[in-house]
């Protein structure tokens, strides 16, 4: 019994943070802001070659765009 509650709490050793000034804050938390800043600049550079067009339905693409990009992000910074 005991062996099996210490293979469900290993999962709780460590929390993955990161200090900002004083504070800790989760990392999935910057991975999403990272995901909207590179959905942001992806839409800056389609917009400026004129290809927005291409992307389909904009409510679907987008979202979908900062999701796949938080995690990306997630798995190339905050390897474990």
């Amino acid at each position: 019994m005991t062996a099996i509650a210490a293979v469900l709490a290993s999962g709780c050793a460590g929390s993955p943070s990161i200090g900002v000034l004083g504070a800790y804050f989760p990392d999935w938390l910057f991975c999403i802001v990272a995901g909207v800043v590179l959905t942001v600049v992806i839409y800056l550079v389609l917009k400026r070659l004129q290809a927005n067009h291409l992307m389909g339905p904009p409510a679907v693409v987008y979202p979908t765009l900062v999701a796949f990009l938080a995690l990306a992000v997630w798995l190339i910074l905050f390897q474990h």
